[in-house]
């Protein structure tokens, strides 16, 4: 074999595995962030496991033919926007968010074109993240359970097993967009049962405190809890001033309170991971209504 010939034999021997790589298509990326609190990781271990089931079956399987790049702000909203922007100049193929609607804005304001599925615990239309439930335009899609719909009604149950009760509180977190039209309506309700409701607030655990000291004070017959976020503090004083109380999250009843009435986080985590799968495979935000989970209690 002449020199020359086995030269350029020898030099595509080299470039043919290049060139088979550049080929293969790569897996895509999912960018999944969220504040991550560190006291919430049984809960957040959780909800990842049950999205990891929802790409599964629309057969994405994390580290065989999807990747998953995680960011975390344990606790520290104010990464998040940070957190977003690395996802966004990664050029991950589609962003899911974990935790409030604080999540969600910070990657709808780092993009306006990677796909983004969110939870919200509110009207994402009243929020301003997509102007449809049933047909999204943008680049957002996601799950809702409507907390101006799911308030009233928990207050409802609470009086079902307190039928004594005629001084409830209502705990919130301030400045939640939602936070108007969820206190209207659960007004609304107990005006009906010709209940005393008064809305107190609490932005973190040591809040709480207060707001139980007030509570015990004013001798409130239950409470109902609005901040899920505040639920294991909240459910630690309860149990210990006997104090009936619900919220919209499973664990909480297991925490001490008295019960919890809402969808299933991790239902709401698998639908998430459903769409997800979803868009991979070419659906649209848009094609893909804003789902809303079934209510249960506990």
């Amino acid at each position: 074999m002449r020199r020359r010939e086995f030269i350029g034999i020898a030099g595509a021997a080299t470039l043919w595995p290049l060139t088979l790589r550049a080929q293969q298509k790569a897996m895509p990326v999912i960018g999944f962030f969220g504040p991550f609190p560190a006291h919430f990781r049984a809960q957040i271990e959780l909800e990842l496991a049950a999205f990891r089931d929802g790409l599964r079956e629309t057969g994405y399987v994390e580290g065989q033919n999807v990747v998953i790049e995680y960011r975390r702000a344990d606790g520290d909203y104010g990464r998040l926007p940070a957190l977003a922007a690395d996802l966004v100049s990664r050029k991950v193929d589609v962003i899911v968010t974990q935790g409030s609607e604080v999540s969600t804005f910070a990657a709808k304001n780092a993009t306006s074109t990677i796909p983004i599925v969110f939870h919200s615990s509110g009207d994402p239309v009243a929020f301003g993240l997509v102007s449809s439930l049933a047909r999204p335009d943008g680049n957002l899609t996601g799950v809702a359970y409507l907390g101006v719909e799911l308030m009233p009604k928990m207050l409802e149950l609470l009086l079902e097993l307190v039928p004594q009760g005629k001084k409830i509180v209502l705990l919130m977190q301030p400045d939640r967009p939602e936070m108007a039209n969820i206190l209207e309506a659960t007004q609304a309700a107990a005006r009906a049962r010709r209940v005393d409701l008064i809305p107190l607030k609490a932005r973190v655990e040591s809040d709480v405190n207060d707001v139980f000291a007030t509570l015990v004070q004013m001798r409130a017959d239950g409470l109902v809890l609005d901040a899920g976020s505040l639920r294991r503090r909240v459910a630690e004083l309860a149990l210990r001033h006997r104090v009936p109380a619900i919220t919209g999250q499973r664990d909480f009843a297991s925490d001490g309170g008295l019960i919890s009435y809402g969808p299933s986080v991790t239902a709401t985590y698998r639908l998430k991971g459903i769409y997800a799968g979803k868009i991979l495979q070419g659906a649209k935000p848009a094609e893909l209504p804003v789902s809303s989970p079934k209510n249960s209690s506990w």
